[in-house]
């Protein structure tokens, strides 16, 4: 629980520069189970991502935000592979993620698709972007097997 603010801290940041869609401090306690977080020396918040189970073999990585001053220590991988562990455990067998890092994601083991072959309950949240006539990210996809 006390990490909640500093998730939202963390997300709102990236929202503000439009680089994430904003998530408000309910809906983060709502799904904080969902959430993955990557803690400092200090045990302060520097990392977080959710895995959401969309259907029953389809789940979606989103939020995932880190600090910058943590950049390239390998938080965000360790964060989607906690993501994709979790997944594994739960029988998903599809991941996806709507990006505006497609680099990062492959990386990680994640492919371009073509954002029109997710089923259209994927874009419930695109609803309240300010971005969605005009999407800038990319739809990617990893299959678990």
């Amino acid at each position: 629980m006390t990490d909640a603010p500093a998730i939202h801290a963390l997300i709102t940041g990236y929202a503000e520069q439009d680089k994430m869609l904003f998530r408000s401090l309910p809906d983060i306690y709502e799904n904080l189970r969902s959430f993955k977080v990557a803690e400092n020396e200090n045990g302060r918040t520097i990392g977080c991502c959710v895995l959401q189970v969309v259907w029953a073999d389809l789940a979606e990585i989103k939020s995932l935000a880190v600090k910058e001053e943590y950049f390239g220590r390998g938080i965000g991988r360790q964060l989607v592979e906690g993501c994709i562990q979790t997944a594994r455990e739960l029988g998903i067998k599809r991941l996806f993620s709507l990006t505006l890092t497609p680099k990062f994601f492959e990386k990680t083991g994640f492919r371009t698709i073509d954002r029109q072959t997710l089923p259209m309950k994927v874009w419930s949240d695109c609803a309240r972007c300010p971005k969605q006539d005009h999407c800038d990210e990319t739809a990617m996809e990893m299959i678990l097997e």
